[in-house]
This record gives structure tokens, sequence and C-alpha cells, in this order.
């Protein structure tokens, strides 16, 4: 993967956002972010195909049909194969392993992946309802008006009684402050404008029940987020086609697509099982341990994901990944930085385009091209890991990236 590009996660926490005013439609998205990686690939001349990450654009602005919008990006894509993926929150994700697909089944030799989302067309009760499309409708009708953060809030209760709340709650907020000062480096995040000094303290406000969820509060969740990423999947051919030198680029060392049966409740609330299979079969392909690992782009559509997610992967046992947060082993000097330009809640959650926007983080990582949020990348460890979710771990796709320069 090579020739990445953001546009800026836009929503509330962005200085120039106005719900009163008009906004950019979700072609000017598509537009951007494509246009943006053409740039990098040498122009539409060089790619062979396109692929549209989306969840809920015909709900949230009434358009579908995602695919055709690949022309749109520039005229010399006109007539060429394109096609739109769709697997709730993972959508992006989706979009990388389709590429990945036509490339590995020698179809493509560079493919033009893109992930947008526009949803700050509703007001919020609203787009919750839209999101809720990503859980069986069966339990959406009888389960919370906030359907995700109340199954993620029933998550967080078992998490409490099992294992305790009060040094949970404390890595939740330590999550945040990490998410958000890892999101101030970062031009292009939803949170880049925040100034509040005390980040522990806010994300500690108390839930309130009777306005949200019982054991979540606002600052557990990830932002309502309009915006896309984009970036190329290319074989060698393709590189040297688009005049792009191995060290510019990130090899694909392992990759899965593990889904779960969307009709099912968890079996355990305080794990997640798919995220878990997912990242270890990415791993096991790309001969690879957790301790291998430079950093990870994890999917934190809630703070209590996050714990989970690093539970998952097994850099804690279950129950003790709060206090590899509060330890500071997550932060950007830390084990394992995770999530440098703020993940989900701190850069922003623009749904079908998250997957690509990870994949995009890490190449920037990789590559040295990102910018005040860069990294150190020790020479022991030369890969990176994604994880993507759709709904309530029930489509992950996990990518294991390997360092070239």
């Amino acid at each position: 993967m090579a020739a990445g590009y953001n546009t800026v996660s836009f929503g509330t926490g962005r200085k120039e956002f106005n719900p009163r005013k008009p906004r950019p439609g979700i072609e000017h998205y598509i537009s951007e972010a494509g246009q943006g990686t053409l740039n990098m690939l040498g122009g539409a001349r060089n790619v062979d195909e396109g692929v549209v990450g989306n969840f809920m654009s015909s709900r949230f602005v009434k358009q579908a049909h995602l695919g055709a919008f690949i022309p749109f990006i520039d005229d010399g894509l006109r007539h060429k194969p394109s096609h739109r993926v769709e697997g709730a929150c993972a959508s992006g994700g989706l979009a990388l392993i389709a590429g990945l697909r036509s490339v590995l089944a020698d179809t493509a030799d560079v493919v033009l992946a893109l992930g947008v989302e526009v949803q700050n067309s509703v007001k919020a009760i609203y787009g919750a309802d839209i999101l809720a499309g990503a859980g069986w409708f069966k339990d959406r009708k009888a389960g919370h008006a906030y359907f995700f953060p109340g199954n993620f809030s029933d998550r967080t209760g078992a998490y409490f009684e099992r294992y305790g709340k009060e040094q949970t709650r404390k890595g939740f907020a330590h999550w945040y402050k990490q998410a958000v000062e890892n999101a101030r480096l970062c031009p292009t995040a939803q949170e880049y404008h925040n100034t509040n000094p005390d980040l522990v303290g806010l994300a500690l406000t108390p839930p309130n029940p009777k306005m949200f969820t019982e054991h979540l509060n606002v600052f557990d969740c990830s932002k309502v987020s309009d915006g896309a990423s984009a970036i190329g999947i290319l074989s060698e051919e393709g590189l040297k086609r688009a005049g792009i030198p191995l060290s510019e680029a990130v090899e694909i060392a392992g990759w899965n697509l593990s889904v779960d049966n969307l009709t099912e409740k968890p079996k355990d609330l305080t794990r997640l099982d798919t995220v878990a299979t997912a990242a270890r079969k990415a791993m096991e392909m790309a001969g690879i341990g957790i301790d291998q690992l430079a950093t990870i782009e994890l999917h934190d559509c809630f703070t209590i994901a996050a714990i989970m997610i690093l539970e998952a992967l097994g850099f804690a046992d279950t129950g003790k990944g709060a206090e590899l947060v509060i330890n500071g082993d997550t932060a950007r000097d830390g084990r394992i930085p995770v999530n440098t330009t703020g993940g989900l809640i701190g850069w922003g959650h623009p749904t079908g385009g998250t997957g690509v926007h990870q994949a995009v983080t890490i190449w920037e990582q990789f590559t040295g091209k990102a910018g005040k949020a860069q990294i150190n990348i020790p020479d022991d460890k030369q890969f990176g890991l994604s994880i993507n979710m759709g709904g309530d771990d029930k489509t992950v796709v996990a990518i294991v990236y390997r360092k070239t320069g």
C-alpha cells in the first residue's frame, strides 16, 4: 500500500464546523480523497480499478450506488471497474480486503481503495438509529435508543462487575486523554482543536442513564464524523508503473477477515472473540508475534472496546487492559504506541472510512510522513497492525503491515 490521503475528519470539535451552515456533500469527500491519492500514483491512467467502503450513505445522505462515483474523481477512471462494499463500521477494511484480493488474483496491479461516510446530516438520536443497522433488527427493537452505546454500556457493566469499576473507569479516562493528545498532533483530526487542560477530569464525568447510558458517558464514545480516506493497493509491477519506490510503500504481510453470527448475542460480554481470532490469524499469516509490532491502529469505537481489544491481542490479561493504558504502555513513547493520530475517539469515525484511515496512518508512520504525530519505529519492530471492527464484534478486518524502508 502507498499514496495514502485523509480528508479532515469533520464534525463537532472542529472550529470550522457549524451545524447551521451548509457542509460538503459525500461527493466532495470522495473526490478530495481520491484525487489526493491519484496525485501520488501518477494519475488515473495508472489505476486499474476502484473500490469504495461505505456503511449507510443511502440513509444518512440518501445516496447509494457509490461505486459509480469513482469516475467522478477523475475522468480517466471512466469505464474502469469499481464497486462499493459494506460491513458496518468495518466497511473501510473490506475495501482494503477487496483491493488486496484483486491484486493477489492478478486482475489488477493498482487499486484505488477509498472509504467514506457523511453522518452529520441528522440529529444524534436519529443517527444512532441509522447506525443501529449494524445490529440485528430483532434486538434493535427492544434495545436502547442509543443502540450501540447501549450495547457497549452493557459490556462495560459486565466488565465492572467481574473486574472492578474504579481502575477500569480510570483506564477509560486515560484512554480519552491519550486519544485527544495524539489528535492534537494531526491537523486532519476532529479533536485537533481541543484545548481542554483537564482531559482526565472531563472523561471521568459520571454517566447519566436518563440522558444517555448507564455505564458510558459521551467522552467514552467515538465521534460523529464526516470524512474520507484513500490509499493505493499495488503489486510490485504497479509500484513500478506509478513510479513509487518500495521504501515509500508498506508491504502487506498478513490479513484476515473474520465474521460472526449477527443474530447471536456475545457469549461473554467481557471478551471480543472475533477480534482475537482475526488478529491471531493475520499475525500467523505474517509469521510474527505481538512483540514485533511497532504500532497498532485499533477500533476504539468506545473506550471499553479499546481496553478489550488490547486484551484480545494479548497485551494484557483479561481484566488488566486498563492498567496498560494508565501506565502509559500505549502512549506514543510507550511499549506499544496505539492510535497515534487519535483513533476513532480522537481523529474521528466516519464509519465507512475508518479502516482505510487506519491503513493510511500506519503507512504515514512507516514512511516518515506523519509530521508532528511521527513516532520512532525501532529497528527490531518493523510491523504494524490495524483492527477494524463492524458491529458488536461481528465483522473484523485485521491487517499486518511491514516497513520496507
